[in-house]
């Protein structure tokens, strides 16, 4: 299949730091892509640079076939979402009109939002399970459920491809496990997404491959089934790891 996202020779950087060295890799559609590393290692970098919200040090990347650059920023944002970690509300407004914004990219300029924008954008609240919630106002939500309303209006905008960083951050186990059964059945109907997480448990169970980020330019990449493993995890948290598995799962915890 042709693939989805592509980089060859990516290099991330910060000052008088390498994060990411020549990363090389191919997506195809349909695949879930957890990106994993302590904190400060470049996960969110390492997204911004393949979202084009940061240059790269050197290298490419290309989005369905097309370069980085050569693309228009609204039609992008029709094709690729990011959801960023940190998100400020910087106008007051209820929760269906924060999922709104999501229709923004599917709008001409001076358009406003039609019944059908709304009814995706309701749909996408009832997703991540706050339909009765569209009435109330942002500074009235808990940090779970903001996070849960940011992941609506990415939604919203029915992308090919999510670039999500720490989509289940602040969200409690149910809703944990909902928001990744939701990305899984996202994939399995042809979308592509990554996304960094800190549950290796969580990462083995939903991703079919794992990127991992050491944070000193190195990285590995390759099926989540090999890739998470007690010995390479352990060099990527500098603790040791052990392994438990079980019929039809694993997980794993520091030793």
């Amino acid at each position: 299949m042709p693939a989805v996202l592509e980089c060859a020779g990516l290099t991330v950087t910060v000052p008088g730091r390498t994060l990411v060295h020549g990363l090389s890799l191919s997506l195809e559609p349909g695949r879930v892509v957890a990106v994993l590393g302590r904190n400060g290692a470049g996960k969110s970098s390492l997204l911004h640079a393949l979202a084009g919200l940061r240059a790269g040090a050197a290298g490419e990347v290309s989005w369905f076939g097309r370069a980085l650059a050569e693309w228009p920023r609204r039609e992008f944002a029709r094709r690729v979402a990011i959801l960023p970690q940190a998100i400020e509300d910087p106008f007051p407004g209820t929760v269906l009109e924060a999922a709104l914004v999501g229709r923004h990219p599917h709008l001409g300029f001076w358009q406003w939002e039609t019944d059908a924008d709304r009814e995706i954008a309701r749909g996408c609240l009832a997703e991540v399970d706050l339909a009765d919630l569209g009435h109330r106002d942002l500074e009235s939500l808990s940090g779970g459920e903001r996070r849960r309303l940011a992941l609506a209006a990415v939604l919203a905008q029915q992308p090919e491809a999510y670039l999500l960083d720490e989509p289940i951050q602040q969200l409690d186990p149910r809703h944990q496990v909902a928001v990744l059964q939701l990305l899984r059945s996202l994939a399995d109907a042809g979308r592509t997404v990554v996304l960094t997480l800190h549950d290796v448990g969580l990462a083995a169970r939903y991703a079919d491959e794992a990127l991992l980020v050491y944070g000193d330019g190195r990285w590995r990449h390759g099926p989540a089934a090999t890739a998470l493993n007690a010995r390479d995890l352990g060099e990527l948290y500098g603790i040791e790891v052990r392994e438990f598995a079980w019929p039809g799962g694993r997980t794993f915890v520091p030793a």
